[in-house]
Order: C-alpha cells, then structure tokens, then sequence
C-alpha cells in the first residue's frame, strides 16, 4: 500500500480496464482477484486476492486515498456503507462500469476529491464522468472546497450542510472577504444576484442575508461571530507574513509564546499565518525550527545584502553590526509578503523580535478554487 489510490476489479473486463488504467495512470495500487492473474503480477506490483471482495474493503478504506472500483454502483454501496464514518475522513470513492463506460463519484466528492479523481480516470479511460454535487451541477461555489486551492483553511465547519443548501438554494448568500485571494470565482458567467460580496464584517452585518462565507484573518468580535455564523463558515486564508529575529540558541517555547502572544494581542488568527522568513544565518537556529515545523510553515531566509534592499524606518547600527544587515524581522517579512508597509513593524520580547505582513492580493483574473 505505498501509492495514494487503489483500483479494485473482480470481472474480466473490469481486470483489463483496471490494469490499462493502472498502467497510464500514476499512483494507483491495483487489487484482482487471482483466477484472473495472468502471471506477471509481481513483477507488476499488483495485489491478487481470494474470496469476496467485501473482505479487504475495510482494510482498504483506511490505507489510501482514494478507492477506484471497476463493480457496480449499487454493489458497492451496499460494501461500504458499514464501514463510513465522517465525511472529514472518509477516502474518495469512484464506481467504473463494466464496460467502461461511466465514472461515478460516488464519495467524498468535495473534501475527499472524488469529483476530481472521477474528471481524471474518465479522460484517462476515455469514459462519462457522472458527478451529481448540486454545487458542481449548478456551477456555484462549493463551500466545503471554498478557497482550499489557495490554501484556505475551514475554521468552523458546524453549519457547512446548511450553508451549502442555503448556496445551492440560491438563497441571499453573503461572502464577506476582508482579506486572501479575491479570485474564487471560476465559473464563464457572472456571479448570481443572490451572492453579495462585502469587504468588511460590519458592511455584511447591515445587510439582510441567509447564510455567510467569512473569509478573514481577524479574529471576529463576539458580535461579528454571533451574526455570521448563526448559518456560517469561516475561512482563514493564508496572508500572514512572520518576519523573526532571536538571539543564538532561543528556545522554541520562547519563540511559539511570543508569536501567540503578539498574534492574539492583535486579533489575528495563527492559523492565517502562511510562513516565517529571517536571515540566512538563522538556517540552523533549532528554535526556530521546530516552531515551523509544528505549524508546517515554510521559512524563507535572505542574506544581509538581500534584507538591505529593504528601505526601513529604523536601521539598526547594532543589528548591521552582528549580522551585516540593518533589520533582520522588518526587512524579511516585507521581503517574503510582497507588502508595501507592515501590521506590525517591529515588536522585541525577550530574545525574540517578530514583524508582521499582510499579502497583497490584486483582483481579477481566474483562479481555480
């Protein structure tokens, strides 16, 4: 069980769509039954097995990603069904006929990406995709996917179901975007009369709405929660730019606690955080380290000369004199950001000195969400 998909057949047409397709598609682990082997399975890779199938599903279900499986639909729902659990976890799942000729999302179609696995093994087999999401149908804005291309993280996921029936109902939709990429909207037609975009809480908050797409990286006012997520979903998307400076051998406790401390003093989400940048001497500063570890951020790393090119309102003497660049926290969140000016411009607390950057977004285009 090594690659992210599995595909499974236990018919003899199904074994010959189920092996061209493991063979042109990367990535997929192929299970058959073995009185179709044909003797170059090891060589191959492939799995032979005996008996029901419906005896290694479970086992399957748990170890990848997604499950492509040349069987039919009603068979296979009847297999999985005992063995579903939330649709957070639960693997994508397609269902292949026997003649090749439709490709049936049939779980997780959004969160598990099994619509899109469909799109792909259909193209790949020349076959029908089936994808039957109203969001997908109606080619309106799926609010389980929403942003997730960008990077955006679902924080509150309570009222998802509701939210999405209130989208694909065409109820008043309110998304309020007070920061991240503005380009979600995909679709070759404009956006529907029954979605309003506003640029901040309180403009959405005097506006009559049924549901609410919250994309922000502020942490709301008990008021703004109460508001919008009565029937709504709030997304973090990833705009934070953390400049950190710190002293040789800083511990990462020290650095975590003054990253929360200074995050939460400002009203802004560390789960907005997109990645820390410092200079390149820090590259093996442990501390450091584990903390972007933790939180999985990329740190970016400049040289003095680089970090220099950066005009600052207050070089340091004493700064350059250590490490040969005038501001070391400014310097690289502006540098990593993009941004013309900082949230934070420079905040000392104990060994640590920590800077903070917005990401600007320019608007317009197409961008897949």
């Amino acid at each position: 069980m090594t690659k992210p998909y599995a595909a499974v057949a236990i018919t003899k047409h199904g074994v010959e769509m189920a092996r061209s397709l493991a063979g042109d598609f990367p990535g997929t682990d192929l299970y058959y039954m073995s009185k179709f082997a044909r003797g170059d399975e090891t060589e191959l890779g492939y799995r032979l097995f005996e008996g029901s199938v419906k005896l290694i599903l479970p086992d399957l279900f748990k170890a990848y990603k997604g499950l492509i499986i040349f069987i039919s639909l009603g068979a296979v729902v009847r297999m999985i069904a005992p063995i579903l659990e939330d649709k957070k976890k639960d693997p994508a799942v397609i269902v292949i006929d026997d003649r090749g000729q439709h490709v049936i999302s049939v779980l997780s179609g959004h969160l598990g990406g099994a619509n899109a696995l469909t799109l792909e093994v259909a193209k790949a087999l020349g076959a029908r995709p089936v994808i039957t999401t109203a969001s997908d149908v109606q080619g309106t804005i799926p609010v389980d996917l929403f942003g997730r291309g960008f990077g955006w993280e679902i924080e509150s996921f309570d009222k998802a179901t509701t939210v999405s029936a209130s989208v694909v109902n065409e109820e008043r939709i309110a998304v309020v975007q007070e920061a991240g990429e503005t380009q979600w909207w995909t679709y070759d037609k404009p956006l529907p009369p029954h979605i309003a975009v506003y640029g901040h809480a309180r403009e959405a908050m005097q506006a009559k709405f049924d549901a609410a797409l919250v994309v922000t990286d502020r942490l709301l006012k008990a008021g703004e929660e109460a508001a919008l997520l009565k029937n709504g979903v709030l997304y973090r998307p990833k705009t934070l730019v953390l400049g950190i400076g710190c002293n040789r051998g800083t511990s990462a406790e020290e650095i975590e606690h003054t990253i929360i401390s200074t995050l939460s003093e400002l009203r802004l989400s560390i789960k907005s955080v997109r990645n820390a940048a410092t200079i390149v001497l820090k590259q093996d500063e442990e501390g450091l380290l584990e903390v972007c570890l933790k939180y999985k951020w990329k740190l970016d790393l400049y040289t003095p000369d680089e970090l220099n090119e950066v005009p600052l309102r207050n070089p340091s003497e004493m700064v350059y004199k250590y490490t040969g660049a005038y501001g070391v926290s400014e310097p690289a969140a502006l540098r990593s950001s993009g941004a013309a000016d900082w949230v934070l411009e420079k905040r000392k607390s104990g060994n640590v000195t920590i800077s903070i950057a917005r990401v600007p977004f320019p608007s317009g285009g197409q961008v897949r969400i």
